[in-house]
């Protein structure tokens, strides 16, 4: 097909109802293409970060018991209420970690870097829809994942549950119609539903579409969780806030906790985490003594954090979780981007914020410009946008304890001018499934 037959394709099957409410995106005539090596290492990345998010849940726990210091569980704790903590140690969930694991992932000079990991991610239907319609549209195209992947990989981690609640709360609405599209795709067992509905029995599954924080709005979530934690249904991602915090990075490169990490991730596992990590900081304002300085960046207080040149502030600020700021880009401040006034202001905000919602700092690789291109239909033209690049691979993991698996079952990426230096879905992007 030509670019315009090709973009037209793509365009004329996009379901009536939509994949994002409201949203639309720039189409490729093309997936966007990955090396074999790079290919590899999204494939591979599965098992890693899976081991990753097991060792997390010991560590929490091991502090929680006394076994590992207190100012883990402490931290993860920070900022939430009572009974979500309650409930993130009870005995029912003590082995549970998420079944989707997705990782942002920016394409670098060097490589590529994480920038966090998202246990409740969008993007799931869109991914599977976009593999689907790529795959019919050049049947030779290797998309990663293949046709189906996203859906038969996200229907088996719900195992034999006879029924399966997708429940999506109000403040992740726009993310329903992608999910309705799956679970046409996935057949009868599969059901949308509000958050406002209780509708389910013992034995059913629910894949939880709502983050810890909103709460409040999501009137079936107590029965959710009782029935939980009472074992009569299954829940992925399990109400575990631990999980929804970027600070779980800054745990990973903390030096008190190497001995840890080695044991349970391996040197192997360890060493590869850190080559595509970037450095993180949790902004924690409890003074140092005199001759303590914070690694990496050698600063005495993180107030100094505000005086660093322009220069030296190729960093990125966010909040870590249990927020409404915590996902997007919101909360999020680039400090080479900011005037020294912004950038200060973002210090003394993430520095205040510390004992309800605190704040990581993180190094920022600069990611490479890579061409792609986009078809105009205004224009009837095939258009180049030299671009920047985020990859989401999505893993389903199914299987019960140790023979539990995570399957890279497709990958997204989100293509953007290279004037933006924040990557994430916007109407000026391109959203393009992944290919070999």
């Amino acid at each position: 097909m030509s670019p315009a037959e090709a973009a037209a394709f793509v365009r004329e099957r996009i379901p009536t109802d939509g994949l994002f409410s409201g949203q639309d995106w720039r189409i490729s005539p093309t997936p966007f293409p990955l090396g074999e090596k790079l290919a590899t290492e999204l494939e591979t990345l599965g098992r890693v970060l899976l081991q990753f998010n097991r060792a997390v849940n010991l560590l929490y726990r091991k502090s929680v018991e006394g076994k590992q210091p207190e100012w883990i569980a402490r931290w993860l704790d920070q900022g939430k209420p009572a009974e979500l903590i309650e409930l993130q140690r009870s005995p029912a969930l003590k082995n549970e970690v998420p079944r989707v694991i997705r990782p942002d992932i920016l394409l670098t000079e060097s490589g590529f870097s994480i920038t966090e990991l998202d246990s409740v991610p969008g993007g799931i239907g869109l991914t599977a829809w976009l593999n689907k319609t790529y795959s019919e549209l050049n049947p030779s195209a290797r998309i990663l994942g293949g046709a189906d992947g996203m859906i038969q990989n996200f229907a088996r981690v719900f195992g034999n549950a006879p029924c399966v609640r997708i429940v999506v709360s109000e403040e992740a609405a726009t993310y329903r119609p992608e999910m309705e599209w799956m679970a046409r795709e996935m057949g009868s067992r599969f059901k949308v539903q509000s958050s406002g509905s209780c509708d389910f029995n013992e034995g059913d599954a629910i894949y939880r579409f709502f983050e810890l924080f909103d709460l409040k709005n999501v009137p079936c979530a107590g029965k959710i969780f009782e029935s939980v934690t009472e074992k009569k249904i299954q829940v992925t991602p399990p109400p575990k806030p631990l999980f929804e915090e970027k600070m779980l990075f800054a745990l990973l490169w903390n030096r008190n906790l190497r001995n840890f990490w080695r044991q349970e991730l391996g040197e192997s596992f360890l060493d590869r985490l850190q080559k595509i990590i970037p450095y993180t900081w949790l902004v924690d304002p409890a003074p140092l003594p005199p001759h303590g300085a914070i690694p990496e960046i050698n600063l005495t207080d993180w107030q100094q954090l505000k005086t660093l040149s322009q220069r030296d502030r190729e960093l990125i600020l966010k909040i870590s979780g249990y927020s409404e700021k915590a996902w997007g880009s919101r909360g999020v401040y680039l400090g080479s981007d900011l005037s020294q006034g912004e950038w200060s202001a973002a210090v003394d905000e993430a520095i205040a914020n510390f004992n309800c919602s605190p704040y990581v700092l993180q190094r920022f690789h600069k990611t490479k410009v890579v061409d792609a291109n986009w078809f105009d239909f205004e224009k009837n033209q095939l258009l180049p946008m030299p671009s920047r690049v985020r990859l989401c691979p999505y893993y389903f993991v199914s299987g019960e304890g140790d023979a539990a698996r995570a399957q890279l079952s497709g990958a997204l990426a989100t293509i953007c001018p290279a004037d933006k230096k924040i990557i994430h879905g916007m109407r000026d992007a391109i959203l393009a499934p992944c290919s070999i």
